[in-house]
């Protein structure tokens, strides 16, 4: 196929200029104030804009449970 209309190299490096990878921003989280993703829930105390969203010993709790469980069988 042949092409009708060429764009010039610069028409496509401004049309491109948009692709470039942004690096990922970090804030505190308000509870324990370690740093953490923008809009994620904190993965140390499991709070997220204040409030708490997980329950993170109870999530431990159960995966050792499992684990546990898991050697039993063996």
């Amino acid at each position: 196929m042949v092409v009708r209309m060429r764009h010039t190299k610069s028409h496509t490096k401004n049309r491109r200029s948009h692709h470039a990878l942004e690096s990922t921003s970090f804030t505190k989280c308000e509870n324990c104030k370690v740093l953490k993703r923008r809009h994620t829930v904190c993965s140390l105390c499991g709070f997220y804009r204040g409030k708490k969203v997980l329950d993170l010993v109870k999530k431990a709790e159960k995966k050792q449970k499992k684990e546990k469980a898991k050697k039993a069988q063996a």
